[in-house]
């Protein structure tokens, strides 16, 4: 009977596709998750007491709407240093909670009903929805493996119509780990701007790149930092996912406005969160985010053993350029993602991502995560390995 009082917009959007398999997992012992995108590091001892020494000191309190003003003066500089770019941290940076935050308050800023947003497909689960929810329309792009998954100016020009309002912008890639280099970015800069669009630009991952990959924001590019939203935040690079913590970067228009909706429906992000996030930047810096970097090395290692395996295996796995995902091709199998995943979990306990919950371009693969301890995953292999043997 209280079905009645639930809006038709919010019935009809999916639960993520992540989090099904991670309940499921949760209830079975001796699980092994690949599925969760979260660091297995734990946040760095200073940065943890900072947050204890900020407690003890009482300072529990609101914070400013857009975040400490020393927060945001240490995210300009860390971007100035890190990305040669320059917001002005009293008018163009807010401190959000999470990069998710971050996503939905550009997005219900910018977008009118009906307008359509682009998104490359795959891609991370909340894209979509969250374009629903703030009254506009998904707009799939598809990539193909053939091209590594990268995202062109010609793919883009094909879905692009008057109705087009937006781009999400999500590299380094969540699921597919690509990273579009500063070339590729050329190529896509004067369509954007042809045709007006706002880029609201996820770099969530943009410290954690291999193989030589340097990370380039799109919002350096000429003409592109006035239509640009950049949102990042400290989950991946300072693992600090349960601190909740991110920021958006972008022309003082939209922020200011972003900043209203942010006043009313949060009022501003945790105290002790954004002085943790004072420490890991200043720290940072001074030690030339050694940090980063320590993790950074333990996931490449990672990383090109989960490559290696899942090649050795038959399952057709190209290196990721960033994040800490692979995503293998499971074609070889005849089984879809869903029929996949369901199947791994249920007789080997070994947690992996269908492809489709991160759009139709994902079908055929699977998500897997390698932010995982060494011993983990090669349990988790043994098991994949012996359940490819049954089928």
């Amino acid at each position: 009977m209280s079905e009645r009082f639930i809006s038709p917009l919010v019935r009809d959007v999916p639960p993520s596709g992540i989090r099904r398999f991670f309940d499921i997992a949760g209830t079975m012992k001796d699980a092994i998750s690949l599925g969760v995108g979260e660091p297995d590091f734990v946040t760095p001892y200073h940065i943890r007491n900072a947050a204890i020494d900020s407690l003890l000191a009482g300072e529990t309190q609101y914070t400013a709407n857009r975040g400490l003003l020393p927060l945001r003066r240490e995210i300009s500089g860390y971007i100035s240093s890190r990305m040669h770019m320059e917001y002005d941290p009293e008018k163009e940076i807010l401190v959000t909670v999470g990069a998710s935050e971050g996503i939905d308050l550009s997005l219900r800023t910018c977008i009118r009903p009906g307008d359509e947003v682009l998104i490359p497909d795959p891609g991370y689960v909340s894209y979509a929805p969250c374009v629903t929810l703030a009254g506009g329309m998904p707009v799939s792009v598809k990539t193909d493996v053939r091209d590594g998954f990268r995202l062109s100016a010609e793919m883009l020009e094909k879905c692009i119509t008057p109705k087009t309002r937006a781009l999400v912008f999500p590299y380094p890639n969540n699921p597919t780990g690509v990273v579009m280099a500063k070339a590729d970015l050329e190529a896509i800069a004067p369509l954007i701007i042809k045709h007006d669009l706002l880029v609201i630009s996820d770099e969530i991952y943009c410290e954690l790149t291999y193989d030589g990959e340097q990370h380039t924001s799109i919002a350096s590019l000429p003409g592109m930092r006035e239509r640009t939203v950049m949102l990042n935040g400290f989950s991946k690079a300072f693992a600090m996912t349960g601190w909740r913590l991110g920021y958006a970067c972008g022309p003082a228009p939209l922020i200011e406005q972003m900043n209203k909706i942010h006043q009313y429906t949060i009022m501003c992000a945790p105290r002790q969160s954004q002085v943790a996030a004072i420490e890991a930047l200043q720290k940072g810096r001074e030690n030339q985010y050694q940090d980063i970097e320590n993790m950074r090395k333990s996931y490449d290692r990672r990383r090109r053993l989960m490559v290696n395996t899942f090649n050795e295996m038959g399952l057709s796995c190209t290196s990721p350029g960033g994040a800490f995902y692979c995503f293998p091709s499971i074609r070889e199998t005849g089984m879809t993602s869903e029929e996949f995943c369901t199947r791994l979990l249920r007789e080997k306990k070994v947690v992996c991502v269908p492809g489709t919950a991160f759009g139709e371009a994902g079908e055929g693969f699977i998500r897997c995560c390698y932010a995982t301890a060494v011993d983990q995953l090669t349990e988790a292999f043994k098991r994949i390995s012996e359940f490819l043997q049954t089928i």
